[in-house]
């Protein structure tokens, strides 16, 4: 490996180019941007001291990658143009390959230069839209445009692989694509380039064991730190992210520019002081990680002329990085940004829209403009007051998926709903305020009595089938007609018998009897008589039959025919004995006996499926119930039936 030595044109001190694709070093004695041309070397101007992000990379540190090593041997950073910062780091490897670790807000993307195929170009940076795909850059996952800007070179150090000018302004556009994919146009140079890779984590790139240096130089320059506006004493959290702060003391908006504050507004005070529950510094656990609330926005969307507010808290882990708890109603959702290109958008607006992540689908809830009405702490973008952004909210409880599209950026984040006591754990307090009404995402939490109830209604089938089986077909041992003598008079009985027949053990007795009565009655009076040990078991069998027409036509009333149902009886040989008396009594009555075992009845049946029904009913009514107060509260109102988990 040839190393080029030189002297700075600056400051005269030693400088070595050690990689064959390094163009501009920077002069770790007199921090010039040194360009080495066919000329010899070029003093590009002075650049800004680096500042401090808690990054766990340095310069010198050395990963693997596909199995192919590397060493970052340079950085170069970067301010947004809505502010905040982001690191590229240079990455050289052993191969020959040159590739871009980006690090922005905890995350890592490493990127590779990408040529395009012949007599195919790149969209022009201002034709570009976000959300558009640019098919004109291979790669195995499409890529789709999420933010488009302009960056400014603030600072460097080690080795870089292009020419870069000091507080130079240049324009790109970054893409995503699913399973991670990610890419970058930089349209600083003519014709713009791509870069194309992935989002990765320090374990892909070999750099599991890397941890952030001390951050002393930037807690120094944060100490005694007071607003230029009253002089008040400020700390920030996170300095090198922090792009504006509010006073606490006087309510200013102050900008932050690498650990200096300039005074930009007062701000408007809200109608009613806004009553924050968890107040800027608290500490919360979620997901193992520590976070702590270093800011509160108090937000609105107006609908239909009303005005509802929610209030947000910016939770930040220096190696995680920043998330949100987002506080409405009384509910709160724990939220964390996803990868765009992961939404499949089926229909994005209006009613029934519906979007899918990670295989759920999302029903579209709400869709209004977002405002910033008051702020406190600190942010890692230049937040104002009044700002606002096209929010869309799609609800699968206990989930929500959240657009936020601006005129250069779209955002998505998934949120997860969390119970007041999960919030309470989280930050070791007590007694947050009860929730009211029904939270676009709330899980259903009576799906329990409804899966159970449904289950002991499934196994009351079961053991009904379960029964029949083994209780084997019905039987009919007694089919017989006999015939009541006419008698002196209506209320005098008359007695017959009918011939023997056997009774099985263990299966219930069905006795039938059927009489030609017509406008007239028959009172039987039945004994089923066990001829072993004489045994009686009595039923009384009472037949009425009428008929005629009046005003409105033919009508009925009774029947001709009736039965009795008795228990299981002992196996052996019986019979009946019939007593009977009937309003025709000068005439015989001739009476149809019918003796059946094993006989299904569907009363005892019943009467357990109501019973058993009556717990999933009510569920499945509390759901329905609670479906609809959720939806009331929909721009896209309308009683939903998904699955909520329980």
């Amino acid at each position: 490996m040839s190393v080029l030595k030189a002297n700075c044109p600056s400051c005269a001190a030693p400088i070595e180019f050690q990689k064959g694709s390094t163009i501009v070093i920077i002069c770790p004695f007199c921090r010039s941007a040194v360009s080495r041309t066919d000329r010899g070397l070029e003093d590009l101007g002075k650049v800004a001291e680096i500042v401090d992000s808690q990054s766990p990379l340095r310069i010198g540190l050395k990963g693997e990658f596909r199995g192919h090593r590397f060493e970052l041997t340079g950085r170069a950073q970067n301010r947004h143009e809505m502010g905040g910062t982001w690191d590229e780091w240079y990455a050289t490897f052993g191969n020959g390959w040159v590739g871009w670790l980006a690090e922005a807000q905890g995350k890592f993307y490493l990127t590779f230069y990408q040529p395009l195929p012949p007599d195919s170009s790149l969209p022009p940076f201002d034709s570009l839209e976000v959300g558009q795909p640019v098919p004109q850059i291979p790669n195995k996952t499409p890529l789709i445009v999420t933010e488009k800007g302009t960056a400014t070179s603030v600072a460097a150090e080690g080795e870089i692989p292009y020419r870069l000018e000091p507080n130079e302004r240049s324009s790109y556009a970054d893409l995503s694509g699913k399973d991670n994919a990610f890419g970058t146009i930089d349209y600083s140079m003519n014709p713009p380039w791509a870069f194309v890779g992935q989002q990765v984590s320090l374990e892909d790139i070999g750099l599991a064991s890397a941890r952030p240096v001390t951050r002393e130089a930037a807690s120094v320059s944060t100490q005694g730190m007071g607003c230029p506006k009253c002089g008040g004493p400020l700390s920030l959290n996170a300095p090198d992210k922090a792009e504006r702060v509010t006073c606490p003391y006087c309510n200013s908006l102050l900008d932050v520019n690498q650990g200096k504050l300039s005074w930009l507004k007062a701000l408007n005070p809200p109608p009613a002081q806004p009553d924050f529950s968890l107040k800027v510094g608290m500490e919360g656990t979620f997901s193992d990680h520590v976070f702590k609330v270093i800011g509160a926005v108090v937000r609105s969307v107006t609908v239909e002329g009303i005005k509802y507010f929610w209030h947000e808290y910016l939770l930040y882990n220096p190696m995680v990085g920043f998330r949100w708890l987002v506080h409405s109603d009384n509910h709160w959702n724990f939220v964390e940004p996803i990868n765009p290109a992961e939404v499949e958008i089926n229909q994005p607006y209006g009613f029934g829209a519906t979007v899918m992540y990670n295989g759920t689908t999302f029903k579209i809830f709400q869709d209004a403009q977002a405002v910033v009405e008051f702020v406190q702490g600190e942010f890692y973008w230049r937040v104002e007051q009044g700002e606002a952004v096209r929010a869309v909210d799609y609800v699968a409880a206990p989930l929500m998926l959240s657009m936020e599209r601006a005129a250069n950026e779209v955002n998505w984040s998934a949120g997860v709903y969390l119970t007041n006591a999960e919030v309470e754990k989280a930050f070791n307090i007590s007694d947050l305020p009860k929730p009211w009404s029904v939270a676009p995402n709330q899980p259903f939490t009576g799906g329990f009595y409804i899966k159970w109830g449904l289950a002991f209604v499934g196994g009351l089938f079961l053991v009904g089938i379960f029964m029949m089986a083994i209780g084997g077909f019905g039987s009919t041992p007694l089919n017989q007609t006999v015939t009541l003598e006419p008698t002196a008079t209506a209320t005098t009985p008359q007695t017959v018998f009918s011939q023997q027949f056997d009774l099985k053990a263990n299966r219930n007795v069905r006795i039938s009897a059927r009489a030609p009565v017509s406008n007239s009655w028959a009172e039987l009076d039945v004994d089923l008589i066990n001829e072993q040990n004489n045994e009686v078991e009595s039923v009384n069998i009472p037949i009425e039959y009428y008929s005629g027409t009046d005003s409105d036509g033919s009508w009925t009333e009774g029947s001709q025919s009736q039965d009795a149902t008795l228990s299981s009886l002992p196996a052996g040989k019986y019979s009946l004995r019939v007593e009977g008396t009937w309003q025709n009594n000068t005439q015989p009555l001739e009476v149809s006996l019918k003796v059946e075992q094993n006989v299904s009845r569907g009363f005892n049946f019943c009467c357990a499926l109501i019973i058993l029904a009556i717990m999933p009913l009510l569920g499945i009514i509390r759901k329905f119930s609670f479906e609809s107060r959720r939806w009331s509260e929909s721009m896209f109102g309308s009683t939903g039936t998904d699955d909520d988990d329980d």
